[in-house]
């Protein structure tokens, strides 16, 4: 249980705890860092009082990183948290929502580069260190195939059990998902296959309440932290960094195999002579995206890398989404 200090610390904690009740697991989790961070914020400029003022909300918005969309989210959680504040008759400044615009870059992996990921993935060791997950150089290589070749996210991946996963006829079921977006997924043969022989290695056949990705204990899963950490080591390995980062761009990460599934399964489908305006809705679907908007931020990539299917996305959006700021 978080612990804050600051002289909101009562208001804070109550916040909190509505939205532990009312959102997922991924938002409460983010929400919890946030209002840690502001927490530490009003005790370093040593807030007294319950009413903040202008000034005091400004500074923080000021100490705000990431991209314009990041900074939106986390403003609105904060006055959400200062709606409530009302309830107990404190009133403090409302800052403003920013315009945002989409200044999101992912990164990449050419095919040498994925190649070297996975090559260096199945070729993990048992780490000599004490650690709670012994498991994860056998585990790493399923998770990053199943994000690669589904096209999941890492907290959908990491929270599957498996009743979730029916083996027989290939097909997985997220229940914990962003926004509580359930869906089903079918998987490719070939990754049915190994995935078989990944259960069958695990001995969690037959045990439905296991974690597909298990730490010592098969009822605690591998944390998404702990596989970052890993694939960020197996990208040390390969040398795959991108040098110069701007702000705007991830970089490396194990998200961007998300974003290689959908261009790749659009330039797949495009490839196969169906209409592009007929693949776009039915990715949207099996991403769990709300709009066709979120899934056109996964499909901008470097027309350097992928020039004729570029072309072709490119005059479909043009029509759709046009390049405008506006509030979020």
């Amino acid at each position: 249980m978080i612990i804050f200090n600051s002289i909101l610390r009562d208001e804070l904690t109550n916040f909190l705890n509505l939205r532990k009740i009312s959102k997922c697991k991924s938002i409460y989790d983010h929400d919890k860092s946030l209002l840690r961070k502001f927490d530490e914020y009003l005790c370093d400029i040593s807030c007294k009082e319950k009413n903040l003022t202008e000034k005091q909300l400004t500074g923080w918005v000021k100490t705000l990183s990431g991209g314009t969309r990041t900074i939106v989210a986390k403003i609105v959680v904060i006055r959400i948290f200062l709606n409530q504040l009302k309830s107990y008759g404190f009133y403090s400044y409302m800052p403003p929502v920013p315009k945002t615009h989409d200044d999101y870059i992912p990164y990449i992996f050419s095919e040498i580069e994925l190649n070297n990921i996975f090559h260096i993935t199945d070729n993990l060791k048992k780490s000599c260190k004490v650690q709670k997950n012994t498991l994860i150089h056998m585990e790493q290589p399923m998770i990053l195939r199943l994000m690669y070749g589904c096209g999941l996210r890492i907290g959908e991946t990491l929270a599957l059990k498996m009743k979730d996963v029916d083996l027989a006829t290939g097909v997985l079921t997220l229940k914990h998902t962003k926004k509580n977006k359930q869906r089903i997924i079918p998987m490719h043969h070939s990754l049915i296959e190994i995935l078989k022989h990944y259960c069958m290695a695990m001995g969690i056949v037959g045990c439905p309440e296991s974690y597909l990705f298990p730490t010592k204990n098969i009822l605690e899963s591998v944390t998404p932290k702990n596989a970052r950490h890993k694939f960020n080591d197996i990208l040390n390995q390969a040398k795959i960094f991108l040098p110069d980062r701007k702000k705007s761009q991830r970089g490396p990460c194990l998200h961007c195999l998300r974003h290689i599934f959908v261009f790749k399964a659009f330039a797949n489908a495009e490839k196969n002579g169906h209409r592009i305006d007929d693949i776009v809705p039915y990715l949207s679907i099996y991403l769990g995206h709300d709009s066709l908007k979120e899934t056109d931020k996964y499909l901008k990539f470097s027309s350097e890398l992928f020039p004729k299917a570029m072309e072709l996305f490119g005059q479909y959006t043009a029509q759709i989404f046009p390049e405008v700021n506006y509030d979020e």
